[in-house]
C-alpha cells in the first residue's frame, strides 16, 4: 500500500499526451532546460540565463507548441536536482500552477565507468530518464526531496549559524595557540575573560616580551574571538526568548520535552527537532536512514560483510544522510552513557561491549546513537519515555 508521504514514486497517473515534462540542469549563471513536449517529435533543449521569469515563458511557449500540435496540456511537471539553489524555485513554480519537484542527487543512477563523459547535456538526459520513471510510478527509480516552507527553512538558521560560529571560534583559538607555541608558550587559554589583559604580561621561552608584530596579530585575533563569542551568546539568548514567547508551537514543545531528558541540552534538542524530528517520517527505519545511521551491507555470492556507515559522494552530503544529525547523535550517545547510566539503552551498550575492545565500543556507539534517536523520536511523537531514562521536572 503506498504511503501518503512516499516520495520515491509519483502517486498520480501519468498521461503522456497531456503532460509537459521538463528538467533543469542548474548552474550559477545559466540553466539548461530539457523538455518532452506532447505532439512534438523533437525533444527541445534550451540554455537560458538563471532567471525564473524566462523559465516560465519557455514552459508556456512549449505548452503553446503542444496545443498547436493538437494536444491539450493539463499538467506541467518540472524537476531539478537538489543543490546550491535550494527549494525556492520549486516553491515559486508551484505558486504559479506548475508541478515542481526536487530530485535527490544520489538517487539518480549514473554509469559506473571510471572515466565517463559528463556534460550538462548528458546530465539532462539522466534527469529526464529518472524523472520519467518517477512519474510513471516505478518504485525506487529515484527519490524526491520534501520541499520545506520558508518558515521551516528559516527555523534551521540559528542552529546552523551557531555551528559555523563555533567552528570559527575553534579556528581562531587554534591559530592563537599555534602562534604562541612557536615562541615556546603553552597553557594560554584565549577564551578566558581576562585573556586579553594577560597578553601584555606574557614572556617567551627566552624570557622576553612578545614581538610587536606577533602581539598585534594576537590582539586582532582576540578581538575577532570576542566578537564571535558575543554572537554565539546572542543566538543562544534569542532562542530562549523564542521558546518563552511562543510555547504553543509544536516544534517549541518538542524542544522543551527533549531538554527535560538529563544529558540533552537546549542546543542539541533544537538541532534534533528542526533537522529531523519535526519531519513527517514514516517509521523508525526512515528516522535512522535520514540520519545516516544505517549500515552499508556488501553482499555478492558467498561474500557477506558490513562496510559501516554510508559515506557521501564528494560534495554531496545527502549520500550519508543528515551529517549534522549524525554527528550530534554520536556525541549525544557518549553523553547519554554518562548521564543515563541506569537506562535500558545504556545497559544494553555495556552488555554489547563487555569485551572492552576499543573497536567494539566505537562500532556499538553508532548502534546506540541509532537506538537513542529512534527512542527520542518516539518520545516527541507519542510521549513514550524510554525505559529507565530520567527526566527533569517540567518547568
Amino acid at each position: 500500500m503506498p504511503q501518503p508521504n512516499d516520495l520515491s514514486r509519483s502517486l498520480a497517473a501519468l498521461d503522456h499526451d497531456s503532460t509537459l515534462i521538463a528538467v533543469i540542469e542548474m548552474s550559477q549563471s545559466t540553466w539548461l532546460v530539457a523538455g518532452i513536449v506532447p505532439g512534438i517529435n523533437r525533444q527541445p533543449l534550451k540554455k537560458l540565463a538563471a532567471d525564473e521569469a524566462t523559465l516560465l515563458q519557455l514552459l508556456y511557449r512549449w505548452r503553446d507548441e503542444a496545443t498547436k500540435a493538437g494536444r491539450t496540456i493539463d499538467r506541467i511537471a518540472v524537476a531539478y536536482e537538489a543543490g546550491r539553489d535550494g527549494f525556492w524555485l520549486a516553491r515559486w513554480l508551484r505558486g504559479r500552477g506548475i508541478e515542481a519537484h526536487v530530485i535527490h542527487p544520489t538517487s539518480v543512477a549514473v554509469s559506473r565507468e571510471h572515466r565517463r563523459a559528463k556534460t550538462d547535456r548528458l546530465d539532462t538526459e539522466l534527469l529526464k530518464r529518472a524523472f520519467l520513471g518517477w512519474l510513471r510510478g516505478e518504485p525506487r527509480h529515484c527519490s524526491m526531496a520534501k520541499i520545506p516552507t520558508p518558515e521551516e527553512e528559516d527555523a534551521k538558521r540559528p542552529n546552523r549559524e551557531r555551528e559555523n560560529l563555533v567552528s570559527e571560534r575553534t579556528r581562531i583559538v587554534n591559530r592563537m595557540k599555534s602562534t604562541l607555541a612557536r615562541l615556546g608558550l603553552r597553557g594560554f587559554k584565549p577564551t578566558l575573560r581576562k585573556a586579553a589583559e594577560r597578553l601584555d604580561r606574557l614572556r617567551t621561552a627566552e624570557g622576553v616580551p612578545l614581538p610587536p608584530n606577533t602581539l598585534a596579530e594576537l590582539r586582532r585575533d582576540m578581538a575577532r574571538l570576542r566578537f564571535v563569542m558575543d554572537q554565539i551568546r546572542e543566538i543562544e539568548a534569542a532562542r530562549l526568548i523564542r521558546l518563552e514567547q511562543h510555547p504553543e508551537l509544536a516544534s517549541h514543545a518538542m524542544v522543551r520535552l527533549l531538554a527535560r531528558v538529563i544529558g540533552v541540552g537546549i542546543e542539541t534538542a533544537d538541532m534534533l527537532v528542526h533537522e529531523i524530528l519535526s519531519r513527517n517520517l514514516r517509521d523508525r527505519k526512515a528516522v535512522a536512514r535520514y540520519a545516516g545511521l544505517t549500515g552499508s551491507p556488501d553482499e555478492s555470492g558467498a561474500r557477506r560483510r558490513e562496510k559501516g556507515l554510508a559515506r557521501p559522494a564528494p560534495g554531496r552530503e545527502q549520500g550519508a544522510g543528515n551529517a549534522r544529525v549524525r554527528r550530534g547523535m554520536i556525541q549525544l550517545a557518549w553523553r547519554f552513557l554518562m548521564f543515563q547510566k541506569n537506562s535500558a539503552l545504556a545497559q544494553w551498550y555495556r552488555t554489547q561491549t563487555a569485551d572492552r575492545r576499543g573497536t567494539t565500543r566505537k562500532t556499538m556507539i553508532v548502534a546506540l546513537a541509532r537506538k537513542l534517536l529512534v527512542a527520542l523520536w518516539q518520545l516527541v511523537t507519542s510521549g513514550e519515555v524510554p525505559e529507565g531514562v530520567v527526566l527533569r521536572p517540567a518547568a
